[in-house]
């Protein structure tokens, strides 16, 4: 199976992940247009399993280093297979949270807040258990990093002239979406062996654990979904006649969607084995910042916006960069 095979890989392969994680949202935005998230939801999930099986049976499959995917499924000990399957129910639940904020609240808001709040709680969790790399820089960068987020509150608080009832409700969906966000990583991380090269036996290799992540995300999204679409956030209850209205491009909309998600995990847990669990999970969650650019001058969330407000936005920006670049070098 392919392996990184070194510490300045790892970063590439985690900046890849920062791209794709803050990027996949602008597919729910432009589904969203027409089509409810939960509607969307149903092929995003689609996404993310196509896209561990496709990455299982080539990258995973391939090479001479670690174990094949088919012989790890094989071996691998149940509790290992459980906890990367509730890796992915937990993270389906907090994602559902996270879709149902960026519809309300846009993305520049929900992901500052909700990815934020998971960044800051998953790297502490995640070196706690795995620690690697100087915890003193690492922890500087993370500072910077919530202070990021506290500006980005500020920011959209001041250029909101009054804060209706579905904006607290996406902020609240968003905050409550990050707590969870930041325990599915641990649980996928502690399926999985310690070193890639030479694989413990009953252990996940990095693209196993990745298809039981995909496998729990899909049956929990059997139950979470369908009981958002009979009793939606907001508008009116769905059925699965709906979802059938639905035209190709939109349910290819949310197919791209869960493949540019689900890229970005694979090379966040590759990256894993050089960077260790919490830096890699925490430059990921970069993706913070990618999300804010997008909602910033593509989706214009923040037009209008006054001298001081636009100020608060550039020292957000400003902050988020130099903790990402003490994360890289903390790991160095």
């Amino acid at each position: 199976m392919f392996i990184p095979q070194s510490y300045s890989l790892a970063v590439i392969l985690c900046i890849v992940t920062m791209l794709c994680w803050g990027s996949w949202g602008n597919t729910q935005k432009l589904a969203g247009k027409s089509w409810r998230f939960e509607l969307f939801y149903w092929d995003y999930v689609a996404g993310i399993m196509i896209f561990s099986l496709l990455l299982g049976f080539t990258l995973g499959s391939m090479g001479e280093n670690g174990r094949s995917f088919i012989p790890d499924i094989a071996q691998a000990k149940t509790g290992n297979i459980l906890n990367a399957f509730l890796g992915g129910v937990v993270f389906n639940a907090s994602n559902i949270l996270l879709v149902a904020a960026m519809a309300i609240a846009g993305m520049a808001v929900a992901f500052p807040v909700g990815v934020g709040i998971a960044l800051a709680l998953g790297v502490i969790i995640n070196y706690i258990f795995t620690p690697k790399g100087n915890p003193v820089i690492l922890f500087a960068g993370l500072a910077l990093i919530v202070a990021a987020i506290i500006i980005d509150a500020i920011a959209y608080k001041k250029h909101s002239t009054t804060m209706q009832k579905v904006s607290r409700k996406g902020i609240l969906l968003s905050v409550a979406a990050g707590v969870l966000m930041s325990l599915f990583y641990r649980f996928v991380a502690s399926s999985m062996v310690t070193n890639f090269s030479v694989p413990e036996a009953g252990k996940l290799t990095p693209y196993s654990a990745l298809f039981f992540f995909a496998v729990g995300v899909v049956i929990s999204n059997l139950l979470f979904n369908y009981i958002l679409m009979k009793k939606p956030i907001e508008g009116n209850a769905l059925t699965f006649s709906d979802y059938r209205k639905g035209s190709l491009k939109v349910h290819l909309t949310g197919i791209l969607g869960g493949l540019i998600w689900n890229l970005g995990m694979s090379m966040s847990i590759l990256a894993s084995d050089k960077a260790g669990f919490a830096i890699s999970y925490g430059l990921g969650q970069g993706a913070t910042l990618v999300a804010a650019l997008w909602g910033v001058f593509i989706w214009k969330e923040f037009k209008g916006a006054n001298k001081t407000v636009n100020t608060l936005i550039f020292f957000m920006f400003l902050a988020y960069l130099a903790g990402l670049a003490l994360l890289v070098y903390a790991g160095a």
